[in-house]
């Protein structure tokens, strides 16, 4: 049906497109000083407008809003339509709490003597 479409209606529907999917993502990458917002986020990969940005490569700090998600490593970044799409090969999450060397239960384990 958008074949039937003039191209500057066109055009403009695919320009909204890119103004709707910038909104409504709060995820970023940052990148030293410069912070650049995901078009898309998925579990081996993530995208970026290629407006912005033509090549990427290297760690990069993903954040959600204020909060720091974690750290990627950016092996492979190709350009596909109007999208620069990256594939990272790890991705570290920061934890919000310090690690511990044992298993929190909700239940007391067995042997343990009541506390007065």
């Amino acid at each position: 049906m958008l074949e039937y479409l003039p191209d500057d209606l066109r055009e403009e529907m695919r320009q909204a497109a890119i103004r709707k999917r910038r909104r409504g993502s709060r995820l970023h990458i940052q990148l030293g000083p410069d912070v650049f917002p995901l078009t898309r986020l998925w579990d081996r990969g993530l995208s970026i407008e290629a407006a912005r940005l033509t090549h990427l490569r290297g760690v990069v700090d993903l954040f959600d809003g204020p909060r720091h998600i974690g750290h990627c490593l950016i092996v492979a970044s190709v350009i596909d339509g109007d999208e620069l799409v990256c594939e990272f090969k790890s991705f570290q999450p920061i934890c919000d709490g310090p690690p511990v060397d044992f298993e929190r239960t909700a239940e007391p384990v067995a042997g343990f003597l009541p506390a007065y």
